[in-house]
């Protein structure tokens, strides 16, 4: 007798059909139209190839385009294998090694074979068009399950070295079986993987790819390996996607800004002091106006400021933990006790390490137990623009966005338990504000516990319930803000809620936090004088809103394209002149602008107009003020702003109002 096998479908209805039936068949008995539309399945929640046999009674979710997450993660994946097949087609001998699906596409590592230089640029067009080839040729892609012996021998007799190492080290299964999935191309070519794909190539829609650009790997990531090249690309659904990202990545280019630094004068890197910043006098008045900014929001909000030493003994380090969890990215010196002239140099066991602070809480810690803290001082905040150091390494430096010395807008707040969904509920109303004070819109996600961490399970239940509770209260645990959970993903010691702000293309970039720590109050045994007259261990609320001052910084060029506020931009407006006669009226109206706190400049030399407008605007000066011989014997200006075409004409009293209102900081107006 057939043994029949219960499916239930989503829309609650159930399907009995042969065992060894796959979602495919179900598809196809359905409608062609489905069966078309198809690309994988859903099987008890994990996604699975759709002619991968069911298991047992199951629910199945059929997947399709329309389930756009899971179909770019798959169409990704696919494309990866179809450009290590066009390369192995192209050049016989490369050894292909790991090819993941990417945020917006994929890569995929490959040595080129022996006595071929590594693939560059140039060959990029010739490997688009074998992916075009093999996409076209709708290979089926068909898994099947071969013993880790078997497959480690066929890599290794066809020079796949690299495969059959990777072979070798994977982990067993969970039944302790020890055979690994390959999937085959058509009938010719063949690559180890989980899975899933698609059922084949033709799937995949020819045009909707592009290979971006190829950079130099390392086997395994570790520098002492083989060298590889990674082959980037960017894959969706269709050409639509495709040009629509394209677009996005062009408008991206324009607003970069390292380019923009430079055009306005703002800093510069060099390898000199590779990861940290030379700012210059227009963008340290951008950094300026920000540490104002801030100073005055947490002065606003209670909380103290502090500047705590940028090196500490190591032991402090050690009882904090981070020495255990960051000491490779930490920057370190020695501390040598010097011996008398007599007995020669310096020697090793003389040597206390000293490190540069990669972050600013244990400082704060070491503040908040200095003399005795009531109840009734609590909740204590403790603020500081805490310069820090990281030891990042270099491939991962990025212009203003990750560096090696950066100034947090750093505060932790010390805490009873029953102070923290209180204090958490201020954090979110004031970052809420700062944040559409700047046009941002944001979302909130809380970074739950990650599998390694200190701490008990009791004390991280009470932590995310507190932050949790807390968004909740705030009304902002809400679809409009959002609210998401992210397993895994908080920090060693503590869950975090984190806010994504969105920019004027769409990116999202991850800046403020506020952490919940029962940890580090523990390892550092800090204490405070309970209304009982015994010692209670505080809670500590790390949080930031800016992030870091260098990445908010890179993040606002980008999101304004330059063109940043005027109570933000280094030079507020510029007077120009058109003719040498108004040189004095020029000068005298600068000096109108500067009494009113307006930061302005005089352009006087004997340039044409249309070049001093085209340099300012360059410079992305959001106003010009230009003046000839009509104006100074007026009294007026012509105002010129950044971005519209026509200028207007008024009297130097109305254009000193205008911009002095325009250069009023928003938390002043």
């Amino acid at each position: 007798m057939t043994e029949l096998l219960k499916i239930s479908l989503p829309d609650g209805s159930v399907r009995e059909v042969e065992r060894g039936s796959t979602p495919a068949d179900i598809a196809a008995a359905i409608g062609p139209g489905l069966a078309k539309a198809a690309l994988a399945a859903r099987v008890d929640g994990e996604l699975r190839d759709l002619n991968r046999p069911f298991d047992g009674d199951a629910q199945l979710a059929l997947v399709t385009a329309r389930d756009e997450a899971d179909a770019l993660e798959l169409a990704r994946h696919d494309y990866a294998h179809v450009l290590a097949e066009a390369v192995q087609a192209l050049w016989p001998g490369t050894q292909i090694t790991f090819g993941p699906a990417t945020d917006d596409g994929f890569y995929y590592d490959v040595k080129a074979p022996e006595g071929r230089e590594p693939f560059s640029m140039d060959d990029l067009p010739t490997i688009e068009e074998e992916m075009r080839r093999i996409i076209r040729a709708d290979k089926p892609l068909r898994r099947e399950v071969w013993s880790r012996a078997t497959l480690i021998d066929k890599w290794t007799a066809e020079g796949e070295t690299f495969k059959a190492e990777w072979a070798a080290e994977l982990p067993a299964n969970d039944d302790g079986s020890e055979e690994l999935s390959v999937y085959w191309s058509g009938d010719d070519w063949l690559d180890m993987c989980r899975g899933p794909h698609l059922p084949s190539t033709g799937k995949l829609d020819p045009a909707a790819f592009k290979l971006m650009r190829v950079a130099g790997a390392y086997w395994r990531g570790d520098q002492n390996n083989a060298q590889l090249t990674r082959i980037y690309g960017t894959g969706w659904l269709n050409k639509k996607q495709l040009d629509a990202h394209l677009t996005r990545l062009e408008e991206a280019a324009r607003r970069d800004h390292r380019k923009l630094g430079r055009e306005m004068d703002l800093f510069h890197l060099q390898e000199e002091a590779h990861g940290s910043v030379f700012w210059h006098p227009h963008g340290y008045l951008i950094w300026r106006a920000l540490e104002s900014y801030m100073r005055r929001a947490i002065d606003g909000a209670g909380y103290r400021e502090v500047k705590t030493p940028q090196v500490m003994d190591a032991r402090q380090w050690e009882k904090s933990g981070h020495w255990g969890k960051y000491r490779e990215n930490m920057f370190v010196v020695p501390d040598e006790v010097p011996n008398t002239e007599d007995e020669g140099p310096l020697v090793s066991d003389a040597v206390n390490w000293m490190a540069i602070k990669p972050m600013n809480c244990p400082a704060h810690v070491l503040i908040f137990k200095q003399g005795i803290t009531s109840y009734r001082d609590l909740p204590l905040r403790i603020y500081e623009n805490g310069c820090c150091h990281r030891n990042e390494p270099h491939g991962a430096l990025h212009g203003l966005m990750r560096v090696r010395q950066f100034t947090q807008d750093d505060a932790h707040i010390f805490c009873t338990e029953d102070q923290i969904v209180e204090e958490v509920q201020r954090f979110c109303q004031l970052a809420d504000r700062i944040y559409k004070d700047f046009g941002f819109t944001y979302q909130i996600k809380l970074a739950l516990r990650p599998d390694q961490r200190y701490g008990s399970d009791e004390d991280w239940d009470k932590a995310e319930d507190e932050l949790r509770r807390a968004v909740v209260e705030a009304g902002m645990a809400t679809a409009e803000y959002g609210w998401e959970e992210l397993p895994g993903e908080g920090a060693f010691y503590a869950p975090k809620l984190e806010w994504h702000l969105t920019d004027a293309i769409g990116r999202t970039w991850q800046v403020g936090t506020i952490q919940s720590d029962r940890v580090l109050p523990e390892r550092l045994d800090a204490n405070y004088i309970g209304e009982d007259g015994e010692r209670h261990r505080p809670v500590m609320l790390h949080r930031a809103i800016f992030g870091s001052y260098e990445r908010f910084i890179g993040i606002l060029i980008e999101h304004f394209a330059g063109r940043l506020p005027v109570w933000l931009a280094p030079v507020q407006a510029v007077v120009a002149t058109i003719v040498s006669d108004a040189d004095d009226y020029a000068r005298e109206t600068v000096a109108k602008l500067e009494a009113a706190g307006i930061r302005a400049a005089g352009d006087l030399r004997n340039e044409k107009i249309n070049y001093k407008v085209r340099e300012h605007s360059l410079a992305k000066v959001p106003h010009m003020l230009v003046v000839g011989k009509r104006e100074a014997d007026e009294g007026t200006v012509a105002v010129r702003t950044l971005g519209e075409q026509h200028q207007k004409v008024m009297s130097v009293a109305d254009a000193i109002a205008m911009l002095a209102e325009a250069a009023t900081p928003p938390d002043l107006r």
